[in-house]
């Protein structure tokens, strides 16, 4: 399956023109979308509903959408309440149904000066051919290391009791005729995972040790409750394979932001990665990764 995260930087191009149709062409026929960056009715978009737009776009796909910031944009019309709500978070697009979602509002710190706003990661559980997964699009914090620790923290305590914790709901409804389930199946809450996004990390940094680990004498070492990179195990991407520019202290640099960690049953799965570096359409890079999630059997 073909999988892609992409920070879309809400419709704006590194050329600087809005246009959300361009970014939604770049991620058209990818299996699962992983979006960051995607709000409503925000003036500098046009107050467009961007998650309404972007399912118009991409009408073949089942989504989520989950706001990590939420602030009153309600306005009067000819004596009328329009409620409206100003809004900034992460989507999840699948071609197959998305059984079930929770949004996971992140640890932030409130700081005196840069302006920080409020992060979240979208979790959505996806029926594969080979198994349920959990996947994530998640967006961390972009001014401390001691920030997004804390949030990858949060987020692995979280992944690692999915299965003890259960989905939505568990155990036998004793009232039927209030029809909680709608007549289905417990739904899983799998250890399988992927986690897509904007990690405002680089590899080797503190937040990416904290996520995969430090295995110096066995670098394809994989644990099952953890996650691997899946640019470690992939066929080699380009040399200078990385998904933001910019230019600091008169310094421009290559960085490698945006990333998929996979759990480590996917550790023989993934098959390649890489980014469309060059695009335009966001400040970011699309990035790419195909992985088997067709052929049955990862692990409970």
């Amino acid at each position: 399956m073909k999988l892609v995260s992409y920070n879309i930087q809400y419709g704006f191009g590194g050329d600087g023109r809005y246009d959300l149709a361009r970014a939604a062409g770049i991620v058209a026929g990818a299996d699962i979308i992983a979006l960051q960056e995607v709000e409503r009715h925000w003036q500098r978009s046009n107050y467009d509903d961007q998650p309404e737009l972007l399912s118009r776009l991409l009408p073949d796909y089942h989504w989520v959408y989950g706001p990590a910031f939420d602030m009153d944009a309600s306005e009067r019309r000819d004596g009328r309440l329009v409620n409206r709500r100003r809004q900034f978070g992460t989507m999840v697009l699948s071609k197959l149904p998305i059984v079930w979602s929770r949004l996971h509002a992140l640890p932030m710190r409130r700081t005196l000066r840069p302006l920080n706003t409020r992060n979240a990661a979208l979790e959505c559980m996806i029926r594969t051919p080979a198994g349920p997964v959990r996947v994530l699009s998640l967006h961390l914090a972009h001014i401390a290391v001691e920030e997004r620790l804390e949030q990858i923290d949060y987020l692995m305590a979280e992944h690692r009791r999915a299965p003890s914790d259960g989905g939505p709901w568990s155990g036998v409804d004793d009232e039927p005729v209030r029809n909680w389930t709608s007549g289905e199946a417990e739904p899983e809450n799998p250890l399988a995972a992927i986690w897509m996004g904007d990690f405002n990390t680089e590899p080797g940094s503190a937040e990416y040790r904290r996520i995969v680990g430090s295995t110096p004498y066995h670098r394809g070492a994989a644990y099952l409750d953890g996650f691997v990179d899946a640019a470690a195990i992939a066929s080699e991407p380009a040399a200078d394979f990385h998904t933001h520019v910019k230019t600091i202290d008169g310094k421009v640099g290559k960085r490698r932001l945006d990333h998929c960690f996979v759990g480590g049953m996917f550790a023989g799965r993934v098959r390649s990665i890489s980014a469309d570096i060059g695009e335009v359409a966001s400040d970011h890079f699309p990035l790419r990764v195909d992985i088997d999630l067709e052929t049955p059997g990862i692990a409970p």
